[in-house]
């Protein structure tokens, strides 16, 4: 595992990247993975990284396993792959767009959010 420094600065960038609530966050895992005639079960919604995002936001530092560091330095890597955190919020303008955001938020990231 990180030493605590790194660690830390993790936790920070996690946290500053992934702007939902862990309530928002398994709400949208449940209404992506939601459709006319089905809707899974509420701890078995979204896919396993966005699965693995929501325990993380339920988890307090101290009770993090290296799959959890190496997760979070997943999510931090692809959502500033993805967005200029500068630039924030963007208003959606194409269906492109809209697919990066609903990716974005499976990660736990609302571009739209402030």
């Amino acid at each position: 595992m990180a030493d605590a420094l790194e660690l830390e600065a993790l936790w920070e960038d996690f946290h500053r990247v992934v702007n939902m609530t862990s309530q928002e966050l398994a709400a949208w895992l449940r209404v992506r993975d939601a459709d006319e005639e089905s809707e899974p079960l509420p701890g078995q919604a979204g896919p396993p990284t966005g699965q693995h995002v929501l325990a993380i936001l339920q988890k307090r530092r101290t009770d993090l396993t290296d799959d959890d560091v190496r997760v979070m330095y997943k999510v931090v890597d692809t959502v500033g792959d993805l967005v200029d955190m500068e630039d924030e919020p963007l208003p959606e303008k194409t269906e492109e767009d809209t697919r990066l955001r609903h990716r974005l938020m499976t990660l736990g990231h609302d571009p739209l959010k402030p």
